[in-house]
């Protein structure tokens, strides 16, 4: 049986590319230096999957920061705002990434958004009232050429027109209608030249088809391909889906001329069950997504080659693929030294999933495949005792009532009593949380890791670093302040570091977005907290000011969430014992004397079902609660504040608010204040806070700016509920800007509460 690879990680197996692109933003090396390293890393990632025996092996997967980006940029969707700049290409795609500021002009980036239930983001294309979308440039046909001329025939992977256009933002009512005409030219325009250039395969990715369609989605789709599909010559194209099943539309593109369709059948729940019920056709490949590209935890060959068995009554050619992209996933476990080898042989990174592919199709194929060695040494993992349980956690699970979910006594009550204790003015300013991460922060951290220095030295460090924040903080004139998070590597590694029931690696970096990688613990027991986390250097902040400082937690559906879940318990079991954890976190920080706690949420919508049926019955139903029971028997005067970012928040802005948070702190800037509109027409009770101005960019708001934005915010927003913070954590920031925006930000709003 054949292997086929969805797209591979691209920032490097150490993260080269990051460091290259960091270094080209600073000026310290050229674009010539950093294509040449791009180019290296290609070479690399292509070897690797052909000497495991992946057939398929994807070109074009490879992006500088995001391919949708790039996807916009080859069909000429580049706003007036960049090309006015007169850049060239390269700085371009990057001002549309991150925003410029400088001579050329100023130009705020491109909105940034979930990339389905992942923890990627995208860029999100928008199409102008002047826009002409034509084949516009070279990308995905060098690469293609590059891996060729090396040796190696690969399948060019490009985001699908449908994708395109369902998540593209259009102008001056437009839709994706207005633009079938010109998508399909180009899409034939690109079927053409990677025929002419020998291609064999093209695969189009429509992650999109595994949302709720409409007939009108349907019908588009239908639209698209049977005019891109015409004259596609000896090209092959294969149509690739990932992250669901396409219940939806099944019938509809299996009647499509495409060679061959790209099917879920893990994160898919109907799946396997719509090719069984409907066939597949015999003249299609049926590439067969069962080596999960989300998780980390090996397959299990047993359930896959029974699975391949069934299939195999349907479909005369079956390739074996992984479920989706493994940019998902760290690149490899070779260099990871501080896994145990008792818990890393559970563990399957990218290059590991490369060698499942590749013994699960030697497998299929022989008829004594349960003697072989590689299936005997699979099976023992999964029969072995694997996790480690606490009974303590699990009764304490099983003993919740509805009490420990509700707070007392109600919102409006406890806002009346919020107000006279805390004493702040209208529109208070405040940050997220983290501020600057410089490299004497990560510097201490380092020693105190390799041992170089003890606790007491190290915490010194932490402690300076919080009263240089604290004071900084005053001179600029916020009214709620935060310690700064020095003792932070990641808002959720830290916390799982002081939690029982999670391992850590050292280098399975996962790329988030551009050149933000994260570093996800493992859930891998049952999960503890040991002792307080967080209490002594938020009691410390607290000390240096009568100003009130913010607590500052992760809650346990983004603890969750961002982290790589077990498999053998279900999430909401997951999410109410990292629940108990923080509600003892919360409860010690409230005895310290801490009048604000900030339970960051970031990532509540990211496992979000797609399809809307499934949100409550899978999903809303635990990840709300989750987050209630951490506050629920706190005192009325505490005031609980929590942080979401990066997601269209809109169709769920009700059961935001039931999350019953005091104050809520949402990212607003980059997705042009949208949600101002939910939180009116939702008559939204808790205080809320829009981000003000963009922490993802390093330009610096200006003050006028920033006075319209609160003037918008106040059409829709009354004044008693608005705070005023930047949409995100500081800590990727630099100083200068960071003062630069801040001292902005108050500034602004003091003419703002003047005026009021």
């Amino acid at each position: 049986m054949q292997s086929a690879v969805i797209g591979f990680p691209r920032v490097g197996k150490l993260r080269e590319l990051k460091f290259a692109s960091e270094k080209y933003f600073r000026g310290e090396i050229d674009r010539e230096k950093l294509l040449e390293i791009a180019k290296g890393l290609r070479k690399e990632h292509w070897e690797w999957q052909k000497r495991t025996g992946v057939q398929y092996i994807s070109s074009n997967d490879f992006s500088f920061y995001d391919n949708m980006l790039d996807t916009a940029v080859l069909l000429n969707v580049v706003p007036e705002r960049y090309k006015k700049l007169k850049l060239n290409e390269m700085d371009t795609y990057f001002a549309m990434a991150r925003g410029y500021q400088g001579k050329a002009g100023d130009a705020p980036a491109l909105a940034m958004k979930k990339w389905f239930n992942t923890n990627y983001h995208y860029l999100v294309p928008e199409v102008e009232k002047d826009t002409q979308i034509k084949l516009s440039g070279n990308k995905p046909f060098e690469e293609y050429l590059e891996a060729k001329n090396a040796g190696i025939q690969t399948k060019p992977v490009l985001i699908g027109a449908f994708t395109f256009l369902k998540l593209a933002k259009y102008q001056r009512n437009k839709t994706a209608n207005d633009y079938i005409d010109s998508i399909v030219k180009a899409f034939k325009e690109i079927l053409k030249k990677f025929d002419d250039l020998g291609a064999e395969w093209i695969q189009f990715d429509e992650p999109a088809l595994v949302t709720d369609l409409t007939k009108e989605d349907i019908c588009l789709f239908e639209t698209l391909y049977n005019q891109i599909l015409e004259n596609k010559g000896k090209l092959k194209v294969l149509l690739q889906t990932y992250f669901g099943d396409v219940r939806d539309c099944y019938d509809n593109i299996v009647t499509l001329n495409f060679d061959g369709i790209g099917l879920d059948f893990l994160e898919g729940k109907h799946t396997k069950t719509l090719v069984e019920k409907h066939g597949f056709p015999k003249e299609k490949v049926l590439f067969a997504g069962l080596v999960n590209g989300k998780n980390i935890w090996k397959c299990s060959y047993e359930k896959t080659i029974v699975t391949l068995s069934d299939l195999k009554k349907y479909a005369n050619r079956i390739v074996l693929s992984t479920s989706c992209s493994l940019l998902h996933v760290p690149y490899t476990l070779e260099n990871e030294n501080i896994l145990k080898d008792e818990v890393k042989q559970y563990f399957s990174f990218a290059l590991e999933k490369l060698q499942e592919l590749q013994e699960i199709s030697v497998l299929t194929e022989c008829d004594n495949y349960k003697e072989q060695k590689a299936y005997v040494d699979n099976k023992k993992i999964f029969e072995q005792q694997r996790f480690f349980q606490n009974a303590e956690v699990r009764q304490q699970v099983a003993a919740l009532s509805e009490k420990d979910f509700i707070r007392q006594p109600e919102h409006a009550i406890r806002l009346n009593v919020q107000k006279k204790v805390l004493e702040l003015p209208i529109l208070p300013t405040t940050t997220i949380g983290s501020f600057p991460q410089t490299q004497e922060v990560k510097k201490n951290r380092s020693n105190y890791r390799k041992g170089e220095i003890d606790k007491n030295a190290y915490d010194n460090k932490i402690y300076a670093f919080i009263k240089e924040c604290i004071e900084k903080q005053e001179q600029i004139g916020l009214d709620v302040l935060v310690h700064g998070e020095y003792e932070r590597n990641d808002m959720v590694e830290f916390f799982g570091e002081n939690l029982a029931g999670y391992v850590f690696t050292d280098k399975a970096w996962v790329q988030s977005y551009g050149t933000r990688c994260v570093k996800p613990p493992i859930i891998f027991g049952d999960v503890k907290r040991i002792a307080p986390i967080t209490v002594e250097y938020s009691a410390y902040a607290q000390s240096l000011t009568k100003k009130p400082v913010k607590g500052m937690l992760t809650g346990p559906v983004t603890i969750l969430n961002w982290s790589f879940p077990r498999e053998d318990i279900s999430l909401k079991e997951m999410a109410y014992q990292i629940g108990i954890a923080i509600k003892e976190e919360v409860h010690d920080l409230e005895k310290a004397g801490i009048r604000i706690i900030q339970i960051d949420e970031a990532a509540l919508k990211e496992k979000l079902p797609i399809r809307k049926s499934d949100w409550y019955s899978e999903y809303l139903d635990w990840a709300i609660p989750a987050f209630r029971l951490c506050h629920s028997s706190v005192k009325p005067e505490t005031q609980i504040h929590t942080h979401m970012c990066y997601s269209e928040f809109n169709d769920i802005i009700k059961d935001i608010d039931n999350m019953d948070a005091d104050v809520i702190s949402f990212e607003a800037s980059r997705s042009k204040l949208t949600i101002l509109d939910a939180i009116q027409e939702s008559n939204f009770e808790t205080e809320v806070g829009p981000g003000v101005y963009d922490i993802h960019s390093p330009r610096v708001p200006s003050v006028e700016e920033i006075v319209e934005v609160l003037k918008r915010m106040l059409v829709k927003i009354d004044k008693e509920k608005l705070w005023v913070n930047p949409d995100c954590g500081l800590k990727t920031r630099g100083i200068q800007e960071t003062d630069a925006s801040l001292k902005n930000l108050v500034e602004a709003t003091n003419i703002v509460r003047n005026q009021l």
